[in-house]
């Protein structure tokens, strides 16, 4: 009988959770968004293959009875599919929370495993403030932090880093493709360099998974943050790829969850969905990268044809394929930044002014300023990142919304 209600219980659940997911894609739908690098809805697929664990699959993945077993078959599993994805061995992957908690831990963790007198911490100016806030606060008691410049296209400046790794630096953290602008750091080519200095190498990769090829070996790094929101799995899961041999200990104690490197019991429905959201993103990856880039193509064609002082940021020859970031004329759109962004989120089109985690901030944009714009360039900006829901009538109104918005804001 037991059987029987749960069962019930839980084919209720799942169609109400579906239904509830399809309707927010319904929702995202009847506006324009064009903010997939800030977060992307969850894929009804992914929510389809979490829903078990929410109920009838509960057990905890350390307990040793059925339940459990149950539990740490579906985790282990999520693992082998995340590791595959980048080229990793699945004891390589350890869960976290998200992107935040993947960068802070490993660049404190390789420092906390090193043997003290060590040289710190190189990392870029552009990088996420995951990054940046983390090797401030180092910074703060006592560590070696080098910020690097980066070029106009964000990518970081060789020579700057070949000055810095003369001193003998214990970690280099760089991001793999910018969440502003899009830019690629050319790792392949670094890592090679970065290793020959005797340092480890990290990289946020988390605007990079689903849109274009991973592979941990070819590029070289030690340790590499992921999440899952950014590719239309669930928001609170992500992953740090810790090669096997790199010195690292955690930062985080407790329970020996995570082969003793992340205290807490796993979020198993979240690890589920994770590797259902990269195996969807994967499978169609090639083909979404070709029509992602095309909207890109045509966005950028429209905004230089019918916006004229239209400053293109996403300028790198390697970039993302569903980023453009501008700017507008800086005489007279001075300190009309946040006024952009309510324009058209009035106008049902949603748009970033760069990281979502600052969106609240009214201060430029610091990827910006680092590529060299001034405050009022960077402070009139505007980030589209497409996704899976745009499409080119989507574009073209983007334009027309533009064309209106952007000559009323001259205008005061």
């Amino acid at each position: 009988m037991w059987n029987v209600l749960n069962r019930i219980l839980n084919l209720d659940l799942s169609l109400n959770l579906i239904l509830h997911s399809s309707l927010n894609l319904r929702s995202a739908m009847d506006r324009i968004y064009l903010d997939h690098a800030a977060t992307t809805p969850v894929d009804p697929r992914v929510v389809e293959a979490m829903v078990p664990y929410f109920g009838g699959v509960f057990g905890n993945a350390s307990s040793v009875h059925a339940n459990g077993r149950e539990a740490k078959a579906a985790l282990e599993s999520a693992r082998n599919t995340i590791a595959r994805a980048i080229g990793a061995q699945p004891a390589e992957v350890v869960f976290t929370s998200g992107g935040t908690e993947s960068d802070n831990a490993a660049i404190a963790g390789v420092l906390r495993a090193s043997a003290a007198g060590h040289l710190g911490v190189v990392t870029s100016a552009a990088e996420h403030h995951a990054v940046l806030s983390t090797c401030e606060e180092l910074g703060r008691t006592g560590e070696k932090v080098t910020i690097l410049p980066v070029d106009h296209h964000g990518v970081v400046d060789c020579s700057a880093l070949d000055a810095a790794l003369k001193g003998s630096p214990l970690l280099v953290s760089l991001m793999y493709a910018n969440n502003e602008v899009g830019a690629i750091t050319p790792l392949d080519e670094l890592s090679v360099t970065i290793h020959s200095a005797g340092a480890v190498l990290h990289t946020d990769a988390i605007q990079a998974l689903g849109k274009v090829p991973l592979d941990v070996n070819r590029l070289g790094v030690d340790l590499m943050s992921l999440t899952a929101h950014k590719l239309y799995g669930p928001k609170g899961i992500g992953a740090l790829y810790i090669r096997n041999g790199t010195h690292w200990d955690p930062v985080l104690f407790g329970g020996g969850q995570e082969r003793g490197r992340r205290p807490g019991t796993e979020n198993v429905a979240l690890a589920v969905g994770f590797a259902k959201a990269v195996d969807i993103a994967l499978e169609g990856m090639s083909q979404e990268t070709m029509r992602i880039s095309a909207l890109r193509d045509q966005l950028e064609t429209r905004l230089t044809k019918e916006l004229p002082g239209v400053v293109h940021n996403s300028t790198a020859p390697d970039r993302l394929p569903h980023i453009v970031n501008i700017s507008f004329d800086t005489t007279q759109m001075r300190k009309h930044g946040e006024m952009l962004i309510m324009n058209m989120d009035l106008a049902g089109v949603s748009v970033s002014s760069g990281s979502a985690c600052t969106s609240g901030s009214v201060k430029p944009s610091h990827v910006l300023l680092a590529m060299g714009r001034d405050g009022a360039t960077a402070g009139a900006s505007l980030r589209f990142s497409l996704g899976r829901s745009n499409t080119l009538d989507h574009i073209e109104k983007v334009v027309t919304v533009l064309k209106d918005v952007v000559p009323r804001l001259k205008t005061n």
